[in-house]
């Protein structure tokens, strides 16, 4: 199939839905194609002879190259299930981010409150991380899926950097632990982002803008290129920018609240505001190759990326589609700069590699925090305790300011030895530190200064907190060819990871007093202004030394079809609970158990791959908004995950490629979760049955499905390419389908918040392509679904969600959705430079 050049467009969804403009010039374009396609049919020459007739096309699909193991291999020849999105496959699916390609990939599932602040997993290994919005906060366990940009590791405990997707290579999606060659964080797989590099061969350049429209919102628009310079005849350079602005869909409408204790009401007027979850994005990635001989290449990377999001990306159903009713302004920041340095050489046979890079990474947060006062007034008579220094009642809303500073570096030194040898290996040494500021104020106009931290007037919550994450590891993997259709392969990797937490949380002592709360400048233990909070009530570190291995046996029938075995493991880091009163969290393990298979058929124009796997979650990390809404991690004894995943690419004719994949799990607990621990920080399992609140009952009894992940997941798309106007035309339906997810592990808290519904969306596309011109039209969620990636509470579900019938059930407030985006139609005119 004819293929995008490198360097052309990878990516574009677009953002946005004026319906009638961008719908009737794909009708246009579409009538106007086939009428030229009839039109030429019925005008053309007679047919001449066949020896003067040039030879037609045949349908193959291309070999697709990844370095998933560490080498330049065939995916083919990868025996791991690994699902690669190639330049080509990014730019016939308009991916622009995160939320695009993840739902082309059947195995990976997403958590997501707004752009740049989502969660990743992987084959159902979820247990739900929980913060006030939904998704893993500083004070959460690591993510249990690595991401790499390149050869760089781009996770930090937020979550994954949400890479803009324009000049990439390919995205590798490496379902199952990866543990031995990529370590902590990739305990349930690895999703890697490849660039395209420097190219000192050839000039090269282009150039896209597009125009897009949200159903039910605003406009929004993309620019963005690169440009491929050669220096000299071994130096090139390759800079890459964009510019997008999402449109809206969230409105923030008329509302108003009383609250019991004060009786004081208070409205949003100032803020109603439609469309009001927009976004602004732009970045800038440059690097520079330098070849210094026919084996050694130096390649330094710099690359950032700037996101400010307006609003929240969530609606409350309550209110109506669409729609929220907020009091106070909220918006997130989240830039960060990655340079990155990578050395590529030869010591004799032997190919070398030297990977560093730092990342800096800084979020600021400012969210309505006033669903907490309220229900929390409303269940316990909060308000009493909200007062000015004259000791009246005040408007008692909060309003949460975060920020969160990281640094992170990270240095790989491997040697691998020659492929096509017998007895192959790699090896290396891997080293990361990252470094994590944290401070978040919980704030309340005119609160009693004798009741906040001492020197943070008008504060009700104070954390001033600073985290450090280090691993270290050795690791290697080695095969052997034990015949020419046999090969062996077992790896280890031994590691060394600490985790220390220290600083300030909590209320001020007169608060303290006041409650009779352990929560604060009462608890401190040292007069040491951490970072300027009045004192420490927090310093502890954890610290473990352990390994996890693989082996795997692949047997070839042919050379494009081959089955495999795969035992391997992976692992995610303990650490320590914001909550100085509770005890560190454990790591926990996955382990899996793999059979899979990659074949083609008819002469490379059908691909075929899949693999059935069980896999064991031992002690699993999971995270819950304990009192005061602050996040408690405990370890939840076990879990186990069966599935099933496949996908096949099929070149029907030259003209026709089909694709699809589809993942099956079934994923639950084994053992009951209790919600507590033993006096050796293990996870009770013998808890009553009855009830679903230890010590009466577990919170989750054996055989409870895992959240976040849906049974099934599938995805299908079908391409049409075609000669018209001396260039090419295409037309693409693709369609998507995602099953039902619950929303949390506990029995009590999901029922509360619901589960997210099954949903399904289409995306359809069609576009021309003439000399150094491409132009598209596209819809993205044709049918504008409300499917939800996440769905979520302010403060713990227990509190601020009621059940049916309860006395506050049609309080305003409890469950917010976060839907994909609405139908948005755009077009796209692309300029190539050769």
């Amino acid at each position: 199939m004819k293929k995008v050049r490198p360097g052309a467009r990878s990516r574009h969804p677009g953002r946005s839905a004026c319906i009638r403009l961008p719908l009737a010039a794909a009708i246009h374009f579409a009538c106007l194609t086939a009428a030229y396609a009839t039109d030429a049919d019925q005008n053309a020459p007679s047919v001449p002879p066949a020896d003067q007739t040039a030879a037609k096309p045949t349908a193959a699909l291309g070999e697709v190259t990844v370095t998933a193991q560490k080498r330049v291999e065939n995916a083919q020849a990868v025996p791991l299930s690994i699902e690669v999105l190639s330049t080509d496959k990014l730019s016939e699916m308009n991916v622009n981010g995160l939320t695009d390609y993840v739902k082309m990939l059947p195995s990976v599932s997403l958590q997501s409150a707004s752009p740049g602040f989502s969660q990743i997993y992987m084959r159902g290994v979820a247990s739900g991380s929980t913060g006030n919005s939904g998704i893993a906060n500083h004070s959460g366990p690591m993510p249990s899926v690595g991401v790499y940009l390149d050869e760089e590791p781009i996770t930090t405990i937020q979550g994954a950097l949400d890479v803009h997707i324009y000049d990439i290579a390919r995205v590798e999606a490496l379902a199952g632990p990866q543990g031995t060659l990529y370590g902590a964080s990739s305990q349930s797989g690895t999703i890697r982002i490849i660039t395209n590099k420097p190219d000192p061969s050839a000039f090269s350049a282009s150039v896209s803008t597009e125009l897009n429209s949200i159903s039910h919102g605003t406009l929004g628009y993309t620019v963005e290129g690169f440009v491929n310079v050669p220096l000299r005849e071994n130096l090139a350079l390759r800079v890459v920018g964009w510019n997008e602005h999402d449109g809206g869909y969230i409105d923030n409408v008329l509302g108003s609240r009383t609250y019991p204790t004060s009786g004081i009401t208070v409205n949003n007027a100032n803020l109603v505001h439609d469309d009001y979850n927009e976004s602004w994005l732009k970045g800038a990635r440059a690097a520079l190759k330098l070849d210094l001989n026919d084996d050694w290449s130096i390649t330094p990377t710099i690359m950032g990326q700037s996101q400010h999001n307006g609003g929240i990306y969530a609606f409350d159903p309550k209110l109506g589609d669409l729609q929220v009713s907020h009091s106070l302004p909220e918006h997130q920041e989240d830039r960060w700069v990655q340079s990155a340095l990578t050395v590529q050489g030869k010591i004799g046979n032997f190919d070398l590699v030297y990977a560093y890079s730092h990342l800096n990474r800084s979020d600021w947060l400012d969210q309505d925090y006033a669903d907490y006062s309220f229900w929390y007034d409303t269940l316990s008579g909060y308000g009493k305790y909200i007062t000015d220094k004259n000791g009246n009642y005040i408007d008692p809303r909060q309003h949460i300011h975060g920020e969160d500073q990281y640094a992170k570096s990270s240095h790989e030194l491997r040697i691998s030895s020659p492929k096509d040898e017998r007895f192959r290996f790699v090896a290396g040494f891997f080293a990361e530190r990252q470094s994590h500021r944290i401070y978040q104020n919980y704030q309340i106009n005119g609160f009693d200064p004798a009741l906040s931290p001492t020197g943070w007037p008008g504060t009700l919550w104070l954390t001033k907190q600073h985290r450090v994450d280090e691993d270290y590891a050795v690791f290697g993997e080695a095969s052997y060819d034990i015949t020419d259709r046999l090969t062996a392969t077992v790896g280890e990797r031994f590691f060394h990871t600490e985790n220390s937490l220290r600083g300030f949380f909590g209320f001020g002592q007169g608060y303290d007093q006041l409650t009779s709360s352990s929560q604060g400048e009462i608890a401190c233990f040292s007069n040491y202004k951490f970072d300027g909070a009045p004192c420490t009530n927090l310093d502890k570190t954890t610290k473990q030394n352990d390994h996890v291995g693989k082996a795997n046996l692949t047997y070839k029938f042919e050379p494009d079809k081959m089955i495999y075995a795969t035992w391997s493991e992976g692992f995610r880091p303990g650490g320590i609970n914001r909550r100085g009163t509770l005890p560190p969290y454990q790591a926990d393990f996955l382990t899996n158990y793999e059979f899979g298979w990659k074949t083609e058929w008819f002469d490379h124009r059908l691909r075929w791959n899949g693999a059935v796997y069980e896999e064991k979650w031992k002690d699993f990390q999971f995270a819950i908004l304990g009192a005061n809404g602050l996040t408690e991690i405990k370890n939840a004894n076990q879990a186990r995950i069966r599935g099933i995943e496949s996908n096949l690419t099929w070149a029907a004719t030259y003209n026709l490629t089909l694709s699809g994949g589809f993942s099956f799990l079934k994923s639950e607990l084994t053992a009951n979760y209790c919600g507590a621990t033993d006096a050796n920080d293990q996870p009770i399992t013998n808890c009553a049955v009855g009830s679903v609140d230890f010590p009466n009952g577990p919170q989750a009894p054996k055989g409870t499905r895992l959240p976040v992940s849906p049974k099934q997941k599938a995805n299908i798309s079908a391409r049409y390419v075609f000669d018209a106007f001396g260039g090419e035309g295409y037309f693409q339906v693709a369609g998507f389908v995602e099953g039902r997810r619950r929303t949390d592990l506990r029995i009590k808290e999901n029922g509360l918040i619901g589960d997210m519904p099954g949903y399904g969306s289409v995306d359809l596309s069609a576009g021309l392509k003439k000399d150094a011109w491409a132009y598209d039209i596209y819809m993205k969620n044709a049918f504008d679904s409300r499917g939800e990636l996440n769905r979520y509470a302010e403060c713990a579900i227990a509190s601020c969600v009621q059940p049916a019938g309860s006395q506050y059930a049609n309080a305003f407030g409890q469950t917010y959705i976060v839907p994909i985006q609405p139908r948005t139609i755009g077009v796209r005119v692309t300029r190539n430079f050769d």
